[in-house]
Order: structure tokens, then C-alpha cells, then sequence
């Protein structure tokens, strides 16, 4: 499932910096963009939570230590994506 929202997070994310760049209204974008953010990471905290329920500490040692530095490193960039157009648009004005 996480899979899928991070592609929808993806998707809405290049779909805000496209209406930006286009000169149309980008806010349903940004904000859709950072909600499925958001999802794809309770998504993936599920996933773990249920690996810890079910004892699969082997999945828990070979995934969790590389996911959280590739997860905070999206998280963030997906924050100053989804963001930068409104940031930029403020100091045109």
C-alpha cells in the first residue's frame, strides 16, 4: 500500500510543479502532494508495526536501518518540493 500512495505522492508532487510552472492555480497539488506524503508514511509505520506484531525481527534488522534515512531524505525533499512554488511565488510578488 505504500507503494502506491508514495506513487500518488509522486504523481501529485510533479503534477504541483507543473501547475506552477503553467501559471495556474498549484494549492490542491501542494496539498494533495504533501497528504499522500503523509499516508505513505503511516502506510510504511503499519507495515513495520505489523512485522513487530508477527516477530519477523529478521525483516525488521534488514529493512527498518536503510528505510529511515531514505525515508527522512523523501520526506524532506518532498516537503521543499511541495512547497518551493509558494515560497518562490511569495518573493516575486
Amino acid at each position: 500500500m505504500w507503494i502506491i500512495l508514495g506513487l500518488f505522492a509522486i504523481a501529485a508532487t510533479v503534477l504541483n510543479l507543473f501547475l506552477y510552472f503553467s501559471g495556474k492555480d498549484h494549492k490542491l497539488a501542494m496539498a494533495l502532494g504533501l497528504s499522500f506524503t503523509a499516508l505513505t508514511m503511516c502506510a510504511e509505520y503499519s507495515l513495520v508495526s505489523q512485522w513487530v506484531k508477527a516477530g519477523d525481527w529478521s525483516a525488521l534488522e534488514d529493512v527498518v536501518p536503510g528505510m529511515e534515512k531514505a525515508l527522512w531524505v523523501l520526506v524532506i525533499v518532498s516537503i521543499l518540493l511541495n512547497t518551493a512554488p509558494m515560497i518562490v511565488g511569495r518573493g516575486k510578488k
